[in-house]
């Protein structure tokens, strides 16, 4: 297999740069990005990627989660003994404001001390916060 030989002589190789009158723009017939070696037009993707707003976390703001902290001196300030803490309470007494339509997340902290008699429903509270309730006499329901 080493020793064959070819029957006809090869051929000449194509030249390169050669084409179009006098050798001007070498068959390319244009300027610019056109006439530059292994030039693409601009892929369609990134026309894409740049039509999208530069800040990042854009789209994802509004599935975060918002809550609402409640301290226990506002509950003390803002409540009757006897009261029911509730979303629809805290709302009608000023404390939150509702998140597109919807109640945020509300959560009561134990900032501050509470003498009053109050029931609590509906919301997240901290376990400091619920045995200063029940210590007051209050309750807390889930």
């Amino acid at each position: 297999m080493n020793t064959l030989k070819r029957n006809t002589e090869r051929k000449t190789s194509r030249q390169r740069g050669r084409g179009g009158k006098r050798g001007k723009t070498s068959g390319r017939g244009t300027k610019g990005m056109l006439a530059r070696a292994g030039y693409k037009r601009r892929p369609e993707m990134r026309d894409i990627i740049k039509r999208l707003p530069k800040l990042r976390g854009y789209a994802f703001n509004s599935f975060q989660k918002h809550v609402s902290t409640i301290s226990l001196d506002l509950i003390e300030k803002h409540f009757k003994s006897g009261a029911e803490v509730s979303p629809a309470t805290l709302l009608s007494a000023g404390l939150i404001e509702k998140l597109g339509g919807n109640f945020p997340r509300i959560k009561i902290l134990s900032d501050g001390d509470i003498t009053k008699k109050v029931s609590v429903s509906g919301v997240a509270i901290s376990a400091t916060a619920k045995a200063k309730i029940e210590k007051a006499g209050g309750s807390v329901r889930a």
